[in-house]
Parts: structure tokens; C-alpha cells; sequence
């Protein structure tokens, strides 16, 4: 993915709430992330395939159950500065 892309991807409210859960947590399934983030299970899902087509979050199955993390710790890097430089609350990014 292109860094416009990527940034992109993360301009939108609602994947940048489920990349700052996953940052914190380090993984959840579906239902975990759906609840917490009081999102429906099916919209959080088009979401979370979208941030895992543009290499943001990873998937591993056990069984039935799907569960993701952030694909690597520059996800979580690019957040914290983010963050940072806003000077928003981390609170109210998740």
C-alpha cells in the first residue's frame, strides 16, 4: 500500500478506534472488539478487512474464531505519534 493509502485508511474515525483498542489489548476476536467498541459485529468486520487488506491488522483463526492484532509495531509507532503530536487523549481514540 502507498503511505497516502495507508494514511487513508486510518483517517477514518472508526478503524482509527479499533487500531487504538488493538494497540492496547494486542489482540481480540470479533465479538471481543465489537463489544468494546460498541460497534456491530458485520460493520467491524468490513472494517477490519479493509485495515487487513492495507496491511494494518492481522488475522489468526482458531477455529471458528478470528482474531487480530495489529501487523506490526509500526502501526503501533505511527499511532503513538499521532497521538502525540494532536495532543489528543489516548482515552478518546478507543
Amino acid at each position: 500500500a502507498t503511505t497516502s493509502a495507508w494514511f487513508d485508511t486510518l483517517a477514518d474515525p472508526t478503524r482509527t478506534r479499533i487500531v487504538h483498542a488493538l494497540a492496547l489489548a494486542s489482540e481480540l476476536c470479533v465479538c471481543d472488539l465489537a463489544l468494546l467498541l460498541d460497534l456491530s459485529v458485520s460493520g467491524l468486520s468490513h472494517q477490519l478487512r479493509l485495515l487487513r487488506e492495507r496491511g494494518v491488522v492481522a488475522r489468526r483463526k482458531a477455529g471458528r474464531i478470528a482474531y487480530y492484532s495489529l501487523a506490526d509495531e509500526h502501526v503501533r509507532h505511527a499511532l503513538e505519534d499521532a497521538l502525540a503530536h494532536t495532543g489528543e487523549p489516548a482515552s478518546r481514540s478507543a
